[in-house]
C-alpha cells in the first residue's frame, strides 16, 4: 500500500499552554513512534496552506473572519473555556485544512492508496458557525465536501471513532443524504449530542458507548450497526476522524479500547473501501490525550494502513 503520511511544524505553533490537554506534545509523541524502521516506507508529506475557499464549503466567511479576527498578536484568546487561539493559529488551521485537501487530491488521482493527516488543531467539534471543543474548522468536513465538488463524487461515507461525538460534523451533512456520518462515542459525554434518535435525513447513525464499555462492546457494536450501514451505503471515498481517546489510559474519558481495538477497525474500514471504492481512504487526527496511548494507537492504525 501506499501511505501519504502528513505533518508540518506549523501545527506545533498553535500553542494552548502547558496544561491544555490538545498541546504540541501530542504530535511530537506520534513522531517519535513513527521514527522506527518499520515506518521507512511510509511517504511523508508536507501539505500546503489551505484556503479561505476551501473553509467556505463548510464555513460561512463571517465565521472565518471571527476566528481570524480573535488570534492575539501575543499571548493567548479563549473562545471559550477549552478552545485557544494563539498567534500561530491561523498557520496551523490552515495548514490543517490545506493537508486534508491535498490528501483528497493524491488519493482520488491515484497518487496514493490512503493518508493519515497528523494535523491540529482539531475538527469534528467545529459546527458550520461554531468554534468549539478545541476545534477552528472542521478538517474532516471540508475535506468531505472539497472531494464532492472537486471530483463529483456520488457518496462519501465520515466515519468517527472519537470518543467524543463529531457535534460539528454531524451539524455540516444532517440534511445531505449523499454524505453518511457514522460516530461511536462515549454518552453522557462532551458535547451532549449523538443520541441515536438523531438520524439527519437518514444519513446520521449514533452508536453511544458506555463508560467502562470495553474493545468487546465496541466491536459488537461496529459489526451489527455501523459496518453493515457502509456496506449498504457504498461510499466512492471514506474518510475517518481519527480520535484516539477512547484507548483506556486516556485523562478525558472512561472507555477502555486498547490499541489492537484500533487495528482492527482499521482493519474493517479498509475491507469496505477495498470492496466499494477502491481502498480509498483518508484519516485525520481528532483526539487522543495521553501521549503514549496516542502514539502507540496511531503507529498501529498507520502500521494497519500501510500493509492492510
Amino acid at each position: 500500500m501506499k501511505t501519504l503520511y502528513y505533518s508540518h511544524p506549523d501545527f506545533l505553533l498553535h500553542e494552548t499552554g502547558t496544561e491544555h490537554p490538545e498541546c504540541a506534545g501530542r504530535l511530537r509523541s506520534i513522531e517519535h513512534a513513527l521514527a522506527t524502521p518499520e515506518f521507512s516506507s511510509l511517504i511523508r508529506q508536507s501539505p500546503p496552506l489551505g484556503t479561505e475557499q476551501q473553509i467556505r464549503l463548510i464555513h460561512p466567511q463571517f465565521h472565518i473572519d471571527a476566528i481570524l479576527e480573535a488570534i492575539p498578536k501575543q499571548g493567548k484568546h479563549f473562545l471559550d473555556q477549552d478552545t485557544v487561539l494563539s498567534p500561530g493559529s491561523k498557520l496551523a488551521a490552515f495548514r490543517a485544512v490545506g493537508a486534508v485537501c491535498d490528501a483528497v487530491d493524491k488519493v482520488l488521482t491515484g497518487k496514493a492508496d490512503n493518508a493519515f493527516c497528523a494535523i491540529r488543531p482539531p475538527g469534528h467539534h467545529a459546527e458550520p458557525q461554531q468554534a468549539m471543543g478545541f476545534c477552528l474548522f472542521n478538517n474532516i468536513a471540508i475535506a468531505a465536501s472539497y472531494a464532492r465538488k472537486h471530483y463529483q463524487l456520488e457518496r462519501i461515507a465520515i466515519v468517527d471513532f472519537d470518543v467524543h461525538h463529531g457535534n460539528g460534523t454531524q451539524a455540516a451533512f444532517c440534511n445531505q443524504p449523499d454524505v453518511l456520518y457514522a460516530s461511536s462515542h462515549q454518552m453522557p459525554c462532551y458535547p451532549g449530542t449523538g443520541h441515536p434518535s438523531e438520524t439527519g435525513v437518514g444519513n446520521i447513525i449514533n452508536v453511544p458507548l458506555a463508560a467502562g464499555d470495553s474493545g468487546v462492546e465496541f466491536r459488537q457494536k461496529y459489526s451489527r450497526i455501523i459496518l453493515p450501514a457502509l456496506k449498504n451505503f457504498r461510499p466512492d471515498l471514506l474518510l475517518i476522524s481519527a480520535g484516539f481517546d477512547a484507548h483506556k489510559d486516556d485523562p478525558l474519558a472512561s472507555i477502555m479500547l486498547i490499541e489492537d481495538d484500533f487495528k482492527w477497525i482499521t482493519q474493517q474500514l479498509m475491507s469496505i473501501a477495498d470492496s466499494c471504492c477502491k481502498g480509498r481512504i483518508i484519516s485525520a487526527l481528532e483526539g487522543g490525550y495521553n501521549l503514549k496511548a496516542l502514539a502507540a494507537s496511531v503507529g498501529v492504525h498507520i502500521k494497519t494502513l500501510m500493509t492492510g
